[in-house]
């Protein structure tokens, strides 16, 4: 069987953690920030642990994490 190739778009933007959770970062933190609140903002900095149903398209994208 062949090698799979890894999708490095995907790469770049993913980070999986200790347990094997996918982090990435969260929409919304580049510009036209001056109309949010500063909560919104601060809660913007954390990355996101994607969902289930993301995680296996991820997966497949990235099959050597």
């Amino acid at each position: 069987m062949p090698k799979l190739k890894t999708v490095k778009g995907v790469k770049e933007r993913i980070k999986v953690t200790g347990t094997g959770k996918l982090l990435a970062r969260r929409a919304g933190h580049r510009h036209l920030l001056g109309s949010r609140r500063a909560k919104t903002k601060r809660q913007l900095r954390r990355p996101q642990t994607l969902a289930r149903a993301d995680v296996r398209t991820i997966r497949s994208l990235v099959p050597y994490p």
